[in-house]
């Protein structure tokens, strides 16, 4: 069983148990529980892509850690003319462990 789970603009697959990174959620410390907003569930042969059915089923998952992502640099430059700029960014991450994927009431 699995499903799609939309959080911080992306959409993620998701099954008990996994750790997935997502944008940093704010509001929550580790150990919190957090429920995420659910597009697809597919559960063995039944596929729920019913919007109305989606809206009430929310994926559990427990905060396990915030950490930073990998430096990327952004560098400018424009021939001739001595342009050159350099800018770093770190993303920061939180690491989701889901915990339970209800089944929509049939």
């Amino acid at each position: 069983m699995y499903a799609i789970v939309r959080s911080g603009g992306r959409q993620h697959k998701v099954a008990v148990g996994d750790i997935v990174e997502v944008d940093k959620i704010s509001t929550a410390k580790v150990g919190d529980t957090v429920e995420l907003s659910t597009l697809l569930v597919v559960d063995g042969d039944a596929v729920t892509s019913d919007p109305w059915v989606l809206a009430g089923i929310k994926v559990q998952a427990e905060v396990v850690d915030h950490h930073k992502g990998q430096k990327i640099d952004i560098l400018r430059y424009k021939n001739k003319t001595g342009y050159r700029r350099r800018q770093g960014h770190r993303q920061q991450y939180t690491a989701i462990k889901v915990t339970g994927i209800p089944t929509a009431a049939k």
